[in-house]
């Protein structure tokens, strides 16, 4: 396993070889060093001393009995590789049965393995013979589609080595030769490609007879099986290494086979037939059977022609038997021995597509009973059914045009000049509404509604609502009028209008199939309108209020080209920026319908949801009151005015939309100024202990009594240095002392209370890591009027302050450090008691020692 040298290699011998055929000798070299191409050199021996035959290096190496042979190239070298040759010797002869050696010129650093190899050539006489069928009319066979045959031939073999035979039934309709059947050398059975379910089926065998007889066996000849057939006999025997080597090969051509086709032919080209009227096609078997047979045909209809059998639609059907499939419009009769027609009456559309027939041909078998021999599928026919199409007009006006807005529209479709109509035709319409536009821009069309065959109306997107409310009405007047009324016509409906009249005719199905359309011309809805125009004026009743006291204002609304008007009001103010994110807010306050239903809308102060009124004083004018307004209602208001006008089915249309000027409400007032600060002794402290931060009031100007003030305190966190993210409520106390906390996550717990008149504490108790972050109060002052009205005064935010919460490292690690050294003591005292135990009592071992007695003294040496 560890020696690595050259290797020379040949095949196993003795190489067994027929006379006269040809004998590749083929030689290798492995683990080599040198050169990657290798020469190589052979000689041949009879008895003891060889004979040099032909080099791949050296063009003198052949010996003088071997040079005209390798001259005529009857022995040559055929290089397959680098590494690799193959000795050829054509027309092997007697004489050249013996030892032939391999060897290879060194090419190696060092002498390593084998520099050549020999084989062992026997070569035998040929005693394959191979034969056809004798008889003369076996040469040549021409049969019919479905026809059964058999082909014969002899191979035999006296060779003296144990050698087998390999038969293959070949045959040739092209340009080359392709496997039918063969029987191997190993005795197995093996068809060749494209035969492999045929001889599954039994369709195709190879039998063995007497006297060394191989017969082929073909059932169900199609046309594909014409051509010629050969037996070829190739003779193998097993080598030393005991594979299978084929040494020769025979063939002999056995017959030439003609097979008639047998084909189905519809006898009419493409078909165009009228509506009405009858189809009628035959469908030819040819064949040139002699014999008796009869055919089996099937007609199919396919709407396409590239449907397959499974796709069609069988319509008519005859067996051998001539027994007929039952149809009423349509009939299948047997013409002669080979025509087989179809009849269709009165086809109508729907008959239109591809027809095609199936044959199959049916002989007698010796039992009474019929075997089918052949089936063929004609090519389909096109068939066109032409319709009859009715003549007709189709005319559009208008019996009632609108000239104001919500007038009645009402158009008439009306059919005219009708011929070549029959009973089983009938009208349906379609409505249309183009959009009417001044520039020449196209656009398109939309469906109104439309009939279909059984006169049902379908609505378009456009008119399914008002169909439904019943503001449009679709309506056949007449046989030949149709009706397309709008009750109340709008702007929207200005624009073009046309119809499609449809023709249906009924088919023998009972089913109705549309066979023309025909439009008419548009006609245009058009009215001159003028622009609606509507004013707003707001008046502050009184021009001078304090705190505390009403304030009205009243809306005056006057419009123009609007007929009959009903107005709808909506207050709104526009309150000053206390935000810079969200300067000139916009609330609505108050609405009134055009049906004088008032709502709230978003009227923020739910303690005074009674004190905001708006009424109707006249038909144009509304008044809006608020009672005892506070200082927070500052800002302007507006009167937010919607015409509407009546429409059609009791419903209110929305005309235009206007605004009215704005009432300022301001409030001089010479109060006092509230300023509000945050402070903390401590803003850094450690986890778990207690944080006091101190909300602080102070008042500039006038001078209020206590009793006079109250404050709505909120408290906001910021957990973050920058202030960059959303703050977060942490408790509220109101002016009536209520406390209000909002869900917390962590472990610790906050408190709110009043410490004086000016002053509210905030306590966060058990400070953990999450309680950090900037904080802050927001205070909303509330005064008290000398009318005794509390009035709301805008709110004040102090300025954040940062609370630290650190982490008390001693206090950590106290704990886990006492209970580690508790551990550690415990767990060493009990390592010392199991190792002294262990020691006492588990691991005692005696040790006998000889005592030396002294009972006198010795010298230094002798000890």
């Amino acid at each position: 396993a560890f020696c690595r040298g050259r290797v020379v290699r040949v095949p196993k011998g003795p190489l067994i070889r027929v006379v006269g055929t040809e004998v590749v000798i083929p030689c290798s070299v492995s683990d080599y060093d040198g050169p990657s191409e290798q020469n190589f050199d052979w000689e041949f021996s009879r008895d003891v001393d060889f004979v040099r035959i032909v080099s791949t290096w050296d063009s003198t190496f052949t010996s003088e009995e071997y040079q005209k042979r390798v001259g005529h190239g009857d022995i040559k070298l055929r290089r397959s590789s680098n590494d690799a040759v193959e000795l050829v010797i054509r027309n092997i002869q007697p004489t050249d049965q013996g030892r032939y050696k391999c060897s290879t010129p060194s090419t190696d650093a060092t002498v390593q393995g084998n520099y050549d190899a020999e084989v062992q050539v026997k070569v035998i006489s040929d005693g394959l013979s191979v034969s056809g069928s004798k008889a003369r009319s076996s040469a040549s066979l021409r049969l019919s589609e479905g026809d059964s045959f058999k082909l014969r031939c002899s191979a035999v073999t006296t060779s003296a080595e144990h050698t087998h035979l390999h038969v293959t039934w070949q045959i040739k309709n092209g340009s080359s030769w392709r496997d039918i059947l063969s029987l191997t050398h190993e005795g197995k059975f093996q068809p060749g490609p494209g035969y492999g379910e045929r001889y599954r089926d039994g369709e195709i065998r190879l039998d063995t007879g007497a006297n060394d007889t191989y017969l082929l066996s073909v059932a169900q000849a199609s046309s594909g099986d014409g051509g010629t057939y050969r037996c070829l006999v190739s003779e193998w025997v097993r080598g030393a290494d005991s594979s299978w080597q084929k040494i020769q090969e025979k063939s002999v051509e056995v017959a030439s086979v003609a097979i008639q086709r047998t084909d189905v032919i519809i006898s009419t080209s493409n078909v165009s037939v009228n509506e009405r009227d009858s189809l009628d096609l035959t469908c030819n078997v040819t064949t040139d059977r002699s014999g008796i047979f009869q055919a089996g045909v099937m007609w199919y209809f396919s709407s396409s022609p590239d449907d397959t059998l499974a796709d069609a639609q069988l319509l008519l059907s005859v067996d051998h038997d001539s027994v007929v499939s039952d149809s009423t419009l349509i009939s299948l009769s047997h013409v002669d021995r080979n025509s087989y027609r179809l009849l269709v009456r009165d086809v109508a559309v729907e008959d239109s597509g591809y027809y095609f027939c199936q044959a199959a041909v049916w002989v007698p078998q010796h039992n009474g009973s019929w075997h089918k021999v052949v089936e063929r599928t004609s090519a389909p026919v096109s068939v066109v059914v032409t319709a009859l199409e009715p003549d007709y007009e189709v005319f559009l006006n208008a019996s009632k045009t609108p000239k104001f807005s919500d007038d009645p529209t009402e158009l008439n479709c009306r059919i005219t000049n009708i011929q070549d109509t029959e009973a089983n035709t009938r009208f349906t319409v379609s409505w249309y509404y183009r959009e009417h536009l001044p520039s020449d821009d196209v656009v398109p069309e939309e469906l109104l509604a439309t009939m279909d065959a059984d006169w049902t109306l379908l609505l378009g997107d456009r008119s399914r609502e008002r169909t439904q409310n019943g503001e449009i009405i679709f309506s056949k007047k007449a046989v030949d009028t149709f009706s397309l009324r709008i009750q109340w016509t709008s702007e929207s409906d200005r624009g073009d209008y046309f119809c499609i009249v449809s023709a249906w005719s009924r088919h023998r199905n009972n089913s109705w199939v549309k066979s023309k359309d025909v439009i008419s011309s548009s006609v245009s809805i058009f009215w001159a309108t003028q622009d609606y125009t509507l004013t707003v004026e707001a008046v502050k009743l009184k021009p001078f209020f304090v705190a505390g006291h009403t304030f009205e204002m009243t809306c005056k609304v006057s419009s123009k080209n609007i007929k009959t008007p009903r107005y709808s009001v909506l207050i709104t103010a526009e309150k000053p920026p206390t935000d810079q994110s969200n300067p000139n807010a916009t609330t609505r306050i108050i609405s009134l319908n055009q049906d004088s239903v008032v709502r709230l809308e978003d009227w923020p102060d739910q303690t005074r949801v009674d004190g905001v009124v708006l009424e109707k004083v006249q038909e144009n004018e509304f008044r809006y009151r608020m009672y005892q307004t506070q200082i927070s209602d500052a800002g302007l208001y507006r009167c937010v005015v919607t015409a509407w006008s009546p429409g059609g089915g009791g419903m209110w249309r929305e005309a235009v939309n206007g605004f009215s000027n704005p009432i300022q409400i301001d409030f001089q007032t010479s109060g006092p100024v509230f300023n509000v600060s945050v402070h903390s002794d401590n803003p850094t402290i450690y986890q778990g202990e207690l944080a006091d931060l101190l909300c602080i009031i102070t008042t500039e100007g006038m001078v209020l009594e206590p009793d006079d003030m109250a404050f709505d305190v909120s408290w906001f966190a910021v957990r973050s240095f920058a202030l960059d993210r959303e703050p977060i409520l942490l408790a509220s106390l109101d002016r009536r002392g209520i406390v209000t906390q909002s869900r917390r996550n962590g472990s610790s717990d906050l408190s709110l209370e009043r410490i004086s008149p000016l002053e509210f504490r905030l306590r966060v108790h058990g400070c953990e890591d999450h309680d950090f972050g900037n904080h802050y109060c927001v205070v909303t002052p509330w005064v008290r009027s000398a009318t005794g009205v509390w009035q709301q005064e805008p709110d004040i935010k102090a300025k954040p302050i940062f609370l630290s919460v650190k982490m008390d490292v001693l206090n950590a690690f106290k704990y886990p450090l006492l209970i580690g050294i508790g551990l550690a003591t415990v767990i060493g005292l009990l390592s010392c008691l199991i190792g002294y135990c262990s020691s006492r009592w588990c691991c005692k071992k005696e040790v006998q020692e000889t005592r030396r007695e002294r009972r006198r003294l010795m010298s230094m040496e002798m000890d």
